[in-house]
């Protein structure tokens, strides 16, 4: 099963594809997505759009995990951040793939075991899990590459070929846990 993460972002756009068989990974590919420093918002949009509707068709995965939205202090960073993250979802839709979301918690938590981890210790832990020689750079594409492997961290046992869903199959809050009725 091929999963492809992405970790965006509206400067640089992280991506990467893993493979996993259920037991391991491994890298097919990584890499980030930039506009020009000047280039107009809506020009980068468009540019991440396409560039990302291009490495699906390349790639070919079966599906799509994404870095969800983080409580963020400065708005118009968030709002860039939202509008980046949007144009990401819309090209893996459009490429017909179901998208899986974690938050930066759920990803560092899946890949370091600590959901306040640095982003040093994410690259690193991406390097050994994919059995790397060098740590991948820059720390977008490791981002991106963590979130592919929390993906696969969080489908369930011998689901390997199985599509997985869009949303969550846990309560997040006690208010909204209901027991399951016999």
């Amino acid at each position: 099963m091929r999963i492809f993460g992405i970790d965006p972002g509206s400067n640089r756009t992280g991506y990467g594809c893993v493979e996993t068989d259920g037991s391991r990974q491994r890298i097919i590919m990584c890499g980030v997505i930039s506009a020009p420093a000047l280039a107009p918002f809506p020009e980068r949009l468009l540019n991440i759009h396409s560039r990302l509707a291009a490495l699906l068709a390349d790639c070919r995965p079966d599906c799509v995990a994404i870095e969800s939205l983080f409580h963020a202090t400065n708005a118009r960073s968030a709002l860039k951040l939202g509008h980046a993250r949007g144009v990401a979802v819309l090209a893996a839709v459009e490429a017909g793939l179901p998208v899986a979301e974690y938050t930066p918690a759920e990803i560092k938590r899946a890949v370091v075991g600590y959901g306040r981890a640095e982003k040093h210790q994410v690259q690193q832990m991406v390097k050994l899990m994919l059995g790397l020689a060098v740590l991948p750079s820059p720390h977008d594409a490791a981002d991106a590459l963590a979130v592919a492997i929390c993906h696969v961290h969080s489908m369930a046992p011998g689901c390997a070929g199985a599509a997985m869903t869009a949303g969550r199959t846990r309560a997040t809050s006690w208010r909204l846990y209901r027991p399951a009725r016999s």
